[in-house]
């Protein structure tokens, strides 16, 4: 045990070496640590409705409006500052002085058309940001008015696509997160291996009182350890912007699983192939493979670590129990192949 934990640590010191792998490992951390504001800059993109619910944008906005008018109260709800103001000229002179970003001057409420004067700034960005908060709280309050008036139409009554954040957040941040360490511990393993190889130091290891198998042990601990850490870690910084991974224990769990599948693949085809080059090379078309292949299970890995991480109630540690079969196969064939892959010729 002395000897394992000797070469565990001697591993683990010379993935801290790697610059490449640091680098990939410090990017995680930065779309970890600040996923809340990445998902708000994308979600911008990919649904530019959801900055209203999403953004903590500080937009003022000022209203010249009849007393009772709900207009106000549509925009707080809508994570508006408002200040109102008993006349436009009063509401136009803080928009010139900045005291405010919009302005929003409302008519008495009558049975005809609302004739509603918005003021927007210049500038485009600025502008378009304004003007996508505004858009749900004037949906309510055109609501509100169909409804004075005896209107029955609503914009609620209308079908559509569900909101996209949701779908967003739990399919693509939370599995790239939990499934791209397992991708590097791949990298890993394939650079320690083959650099042993390159280098003919297994002679050197084989003189001293360890075993073969300790020494590959070894560096896919090392791999999979980097994984644990990286996936808890993941787990805490979503938790501090407010994004909450249900079942927790289990999407580590199958993330550490596939991360040691992978890890006693990527182990093989460096013993086979003994130089770097052409087994990273073998592992990105093995992963694009894999990756493809893997959209015709139900769920797939990445489908079930994001049902999984939203709560299903459907979903339960049986859909984590199939992913140790390929586990054991590739461990199995690992350890029964390696001491002949290492002695083999090219």
């Amino acid at each position: 045990m002395n000897q394992y934990l000797a070469l565990l640590k001697r591993e683990l010191r010379s993935i801290l070496k790697e610059k490449t792998i640091v680098f990939a490992i410090m990017v995680q951390f930065f779309v970890a640590s600040f996923s809340s504001i990445i998902l708000v800059g994308i979600m911008a993109f990919y649904d530019p409705s959801s900055i209203s619910e999403n953004s903590q944008v500080n937009v003022r906005v000022g209203v010249v409006s009849e007393t009772g008018n709900p207009l106000p109260d549509y925009l707080r709800d809508g994570n508006l500052r408002v200040s109102s103001f008993s006349d436009a000229s009063r509401a136009e002179a803080a928009f010139l002085l900045g005291q405010v970003d919009a302005v929003m001057i409302v008519p008495e409420n009558r049975s005809d058309v609302v004739d509603m004067k918005l003021i927007l700034p210049e500038l485009d960005a600025r502008k378009t940001v304004i003007f996508m908060m505004l858009d749900e709280p004037l949906k309510r309050y055109e609501n509100h008015l169909r409804q004075v008036n005896g209107v029955q139409l609503n914009y609620a009554d209308s079908g559509g696509k569900p909101h996209t954040t949701y779908e967003f957040l739990y399919s693509v941040i939370v599995p790239i997160l939990m499934l791209f360490p397992a991708l590097i511990a791949g990298s890993i393993v394939i650079d320690t291996v083959s650099e042993e190889m390159e280098n003919k130091t297994f002679d050197t290891l084989m003189s001293a009182p360890v075993s073969l198998g300790q020494v590959f042990m070894s560096k896919i601990s090392a791999a999979v350890l980097t994984v644990v850490i990286q996936v808890i870690m993941w787990v805490g910084l979503l938790r501090l912007n407010s994004i909450t991974v249900l079942n927790p224990a289990l999407v580590i769990l199958l993330a550490v699983i596939i991360a040691t599948t992978i890890s006693f693949v990527t182990g093989i085809i460096a013993l086979y192939f003994k130089d770097r080059e052409r087994a990273q090379f073998v592992y990105s078309i093995v992963l694009v493979t894999a990756v493809g292949g893997s959209y015709f299970l139900d769920p797939s890995p990445f489908g079930l670590i994001s049902r999984l991480a939203a709560g299903d109630p459907g979903i339960n540690m049986l859909y984590v129990v199939p992913y140790l079969v390929p586990l054991v196969t590739m461990g199995v064939l690992f350890l029964r192949f390696s001491r002949r892959l290492v002695f083999a010729r090219n």
